[in-house]
């Protein structure tokens, strides 16, 4: 355990090397088979760390060690409801980690003026879909093989450990 504490920060150019590393064990860890919204390679960490435009780019830090990256993005292209996306570090999963980050990323795009937000999960990725549905997600419909979802960030009923 480390003795560093937990915050969330956006992505910029201090934390390219770090996210590197992030990406990096991700593929090693097989998790690029559910997680893909972008290439996990060197060169995507550098393009987001050096990122600007209306998107965010996240990362949950302990120290300097990058414990997961989460997105909201689809702004730069117009739309008004953002796609999230997040990935946990392998050695990190099942901590609660996931649960704390998605509440951020629903407050940050509540900040932003959000009123929903979608994403996509695949089926097979069980304990995903379980928290997204813990959170509010309903899912009704199909792309690509993956189930999309979205959740009303008005709704004072969402998150309740019950789902929809």
């Amino acid at each position: 355990m480390s003795s560093s504490a937990l915050e969330i920060r956006l992505v910029n150019e201090v934390l390219e090397q770090p996210l590197v590393q992030f990406f990096r064990a991700l593929k090693r860890g097989g998790d690029d088979r559910y997680f893909h919204p972008h290439p996990l390679c060197d060169e995507e960490a550098k393009r987001l760390a050096h990122y600007s435009g209306k998107d965010l780019y996240y990362v949950l830090l302990e120290g300097n060690r990058v414990l997961g990256y989460g997105m909201l993005r689809g702004w730069d292209e117009g739309y008004e409801v953002p796609s999230l996306g997040i990935a946990i570090h392998p050695s990190v999963r099942g901590m609660g980690l996931s649960k704390l980050f998605m509440h951020f990323l629903h407050a940050a795009a509540k900040r932003k003026g959000a009123t929903k937000i979608t994403l996509k999960v695949h089926p097979e990725n069980a304990s995903a879909v379980t928290l997204y549905k813990e959170l509010g997600y309903s899912f009704e419909s199909e792309s690509g093989g993956q189930l999309v979802g979205f959740v009303n960030l008005n709704d004072d009923c969402k998150g309740n450990g019950k789902g929809k």
